[in-house]
């Protein structure tokens, strides 16, 4: 097998689910983040996230075992220093993530692979942080990590040939499928969904439909397998938010600047899942509309 250390900063979402499949598939991870508590939680949605994967037939009860003693977890930054690829996953702000990508630099070997999982700024306006901009690639993997097997791959004018192909190599010895984008902002991804998120809060706000109409015209009418709004909480409107303001500044088109209404409920801590209420409340375990939502079958007579 492909043999790589693998570092994750940011214990979040994401850096918990890049943890959680890289270990999967047999790699020894260090996942650093500068909160305990975050550190803890982190372990909890491995493990939950686990057992579901065995209920479904995914992976097998030892695997499971394997899985979690083979993600290190530590407050100490300096830990990713042996690690020959380390996966910076903090939260969608510029500053913090050349903070970040600024100690990586001093504390990591210079073979090492610096590689980050924004999902909309520049990759170049990370490496260029860095005294060695050729060794830095975007890898942006999507939501839940364990399950979508999906990553963009974005290398800038400067990302070696020998960093590009490591990394293709690593998310194929993971199973992910790749796309390549070229550096710009959003990528592919999110400089399509999020526009379409935007507008959905626009109709939402203007009246047009409920929540719960938009997202169900969108699951049956288009066949997503989760409506917009529904999506946006499960990312975190905080989020959306982010990626919006990068948008727009990165092309100044004022399709980019984000709804009122999902700046209002940002202010209001009305961040989706990870706060238990967006458009959505999941305070009592609710679910949104979705394409696994039972649907009643009417009898039809012609």
């Amino acid at each position: 097998m492909f043999n790589l250390r693998v570092g994750v900063v940011g214990a979040g979402i994401m850096g918990a689910g890049i943890a959680q499949r890289a270990a999967t598939f047999g790699f020894s991870v260090t996942l650093v983040d500068k909160d305990d508590a975050c550190l803890h939680a982190a372990e909890k949605r491995m493990a939950k996230s686990l057992d579901k994967m065995v209920e479904k037939g995914i992976i097998l009860k030892d695997i499971e075992y394997d899985v979690l003693t083979l993600v290190a977890m530590t407050t100490d930054i300096k830990a990713v220093s042996s690690s020959d690829l380390v996966i910076e996953a903090v939260n969608e702000n510029l500053e913090l993530k050349q903070k970040v990508f600024m100690k990586l630099e001093q504390i990591c070997p210079s073979n090492a692979i610096l590689a980050t999982n924004t999902s909309s700024i520049p990759i170049a306006s990370l490496a260029n942080v860095t005294r060695s901009p050729q060794r830095v690639v975007g890898l942006h993997f999507m939501n839940p990590v364990p399950v979508i097997p999906l990553v963009e791959v974005i290398r800038t004018d400067q990302t070696s040939d020998a960093t590009f192909e490591a990394c293709i190599e690593f998310l194929e010895e993971m199973q992910c499928e790749t796309v390549q984008s070229k550096d710009s902002p959003g990528f592919i991804i999110n400089r399509i969904l999020i526009p379409m998120i935007n507008e959905a809060v626009k109709v939402l706000e203007s009246g047009v439909a409920s929540a719960e109409d938009i997202d169900r015209a969108m699951v049956l009418g288009t066949k997503q397998p989760m409506g917009p709004l529904a999506l946006a909480d499960l990312i975190g409107l905080d989020t959306v938010v982010h990626i919006l303001e990068t948008l727009y500044a990165g092309f100044n088109d004022e399709r980019y600047r984000p709804c009122p209404l999902l700046l209002d409920y940002v202010r209001g801590n009305r961040l989706g899942r990870k706060a238990s209420h967006g458009f959505f409340d999941y305070r009592d375990d609710a679910e949104p509309f979705s394409c696994l939502t039972p649907y009643p079958k009417r009898r039809v007579s012609i």
